[in-house]
């Protein structure tokens, strides 16, 4: 078992359903999966904590209720499903890498196969060595999963949160518009907010900011990125 001289004993990471998408435009990509399932392997020796908050992106994205000419509440409610299906492939694979995994549900879209989201029993698994997954957001719409991850790193007390995407950290702008978008290695909550930074919903930041949760942005398509971050390496943007 290897130490861990990190100070960080639980981590929630927050999986974006769109840094699932493979290059060949796989709705999931399992090589993406695998390479995670590797780096939480690595991660659980050093005695860290994990929970994973999935998105459903990859599915169906925030806006796509516009086009779809359906109610924001109803595509919400279509995002929460999609989350529990990347949660099922995801616990697939893990299960298959030789991590132990759970999937805990908001209560608005639990299975006969899934646990209903409980504080106590992911502190239980969480100390039983198992690796939780978060499916259904809050269970409520016109909310993100970027607000699930901070509802539930203040409720499990997590020593770190992480949000994994397909850039590099927060910019300035959206640096896939524009090419001189600037990127923060740190900012503030409250400069992200001042400045309405859109990479995560206002609901979550205020959360992060009024109890000071210490949150790092990421490029989880970055071989080893993960991984640096573990090991005390600057990787992305520290919000803070």
């Amino acid at each position: 078992m290897m130490q861990n001289n990190s100070g960080i004993n639980r981590i929630i990471l927050k999986v974006s359903g769109e840094s699932l998408i493979g290059n060949e435009n796989l709705t999931i990509d399992p090589y993406i999966i695998q390479t995670l399932a590797n780096d939480i392997a690595y991660i659980k020796q050093k005695k860290i904590q994990m929970a994973l908050v999935i998105g459903g992106g990859n599915f169906i994205r925030g806006a796509s209720h516009k086009i779809l000419e359906i109610s924001r509440v109803t595509g919400d409610y279509m995002g929460m499903l999609a989350t529990l299906m990347n949660a099922i492939v995801i616990q697939d694979i893990f299960l298959n890498t030789n991590i132990p995994t759970k999937i805990m549900a908001a209560s608005a879209v639990t299975t006969s196969f899934v646990d209903e989201y409980q504080r106590e029993k992911a502190i239980e698994y969480l100390n039983n060595g198992y690796t939780v997954i978060f499916a259904g957001g809050t269970g409520n719409p016109l909310v993100t999963t970027d607000t699930a991850l901070f509802l539930r790193g203040i409720e499990l007390q997590a020593s770190l949160l992480l949000k994994g995407t397909n850039v590099d950290g927060v910019y300035s702008s959206d640096p896939k518009l524009n090419c001189d978008a600037q990127l923060y290695n740190t900012i503030s909550y409250n400069s992200i907010l001042d400045m309405k930074l859109n990479f995560a919903d206002s609901a979550a930041l205020s959360l992060g900011k009024d109890y000071k949760m210490k949150f790092r942005v990421f490029n989880i398509k970055k071989r080893g990125a993960l991984l640096n971050i573990i090991n005390g390496i600057d990787e992305g943007t520290l919000v803070k």
